[in-house]
């Protein structure tokens, strides 16, 4: 009966899926770091000045490994520890996000300077890692901006700088990322960023490539789309709520059975 009961309450097939997916985004961060040689010389993990985008892949395929593992298994075993654990955690989580969006709602300034500083970071760091390099053209292109603040950021990274030592072919240029895309182009120009900011004002340069700072481009994006980002929140959250009480509905239940049995 106790079985019956479990099965009804407990979303089992997601808990399988939720499994499954950590192991798969475990695996995919594991064979990137392979990829890049990170697991035959483990020293290039601290050598990395940014952000390391397979460190979030990590992160997010273990925890939600552990979550999987614990639920699927607690409501298979009928194991009140490991249900425990899985609604705890579960409720430590909503905690942090919660936290986070008061913070981060309370102390905007502060946050935005953090966000700049982090991204001047993997300015720095953007010719170290070939993952983190991706995810910050990626950015800007699709946010249609260059650097943190202006283009004039890309100084802060050794290819880019306008320095009289510099002797990089990329001198006082900004990736190709920066650069406005002709939509008839179907080969994408690599070198079309080199010596942008040699010459002229960023005005000028506003024709060649985008002016305006990802900083910018994030603070413009966020008010357009207020209702879309705290649509996903409260749907997470509702979806962590009711995991956390069928998980402790299911707890009430087997303790009951327990109980009466003995």
């Amino acid at each position: 009966k106790c079985r019956g009961q479990l099965l009804l309450q407990i979303p089992h097939v997601q808990l399988q899926h939720n499994l499954l997916a950590g192991t798969a985004f475990i695996a995919i961060g594991f064979w990137a770091w392979s990829e890049k040689g990170v697991l035959s010389d483990l020293t290039q993990v601290t050598r990395l000045h940014g952000f390391d985008p397979v460190w979030g892949v990590l992160v997010v395929g273990t925890v939600t490994f552990i979550l999987g593992f614990a639920g699927c298994v607690g409501a298979l075993r009928e194991n009140i520890c490991l249900l425990k654990f899985f609604s705890g955690v579960i409720g430590f989580i909503f905690f942090l996000e919660l936290t986070a969006a008061v913070l981060a709602f309370v102390f905007q300034g502060q946050v935005r300077e953090w966000i700049n500083d982090f991204f001047l970071a993997n300015v720095k760091a953007y010719r170290e890692d070939i993952d983190l390099q991706n995810l910050i053209d990626s950015l800007q292109k699709l946010n249609h901006c260059c650097g943190a603040k202006e283009p004039n950021d890309w100084n802060l990274n050794v290819y880019f700088n306008c320095s009289n030592e510099n002797p990089s072919r990329e001198k006082c240029g900004v990736p190709f990322s920066c650069c406005i895309s002709d939509p008839a182009d179907t080969v994408v120009n690599t070198q079309c960023g080199y010596d942008v900011r040699r010459s002229g004002t960023p005005a000028q340069w506003g024709n060649t490539i985008y002016v305006k700072g990802c900083m910018m481009a994030l603070e413009e994006w966020l008010p357009r789309n207020l209702y879309i980002v705290a649509g996903v929140f409260i749907v997470i959250s509702l979806l962590q709520m009711v995991g956390i009480f069928l998980a402790r509905t299911l707890i009430g239940d087997i303790e009951k059975v327990k109980f009466n049995y003995y």
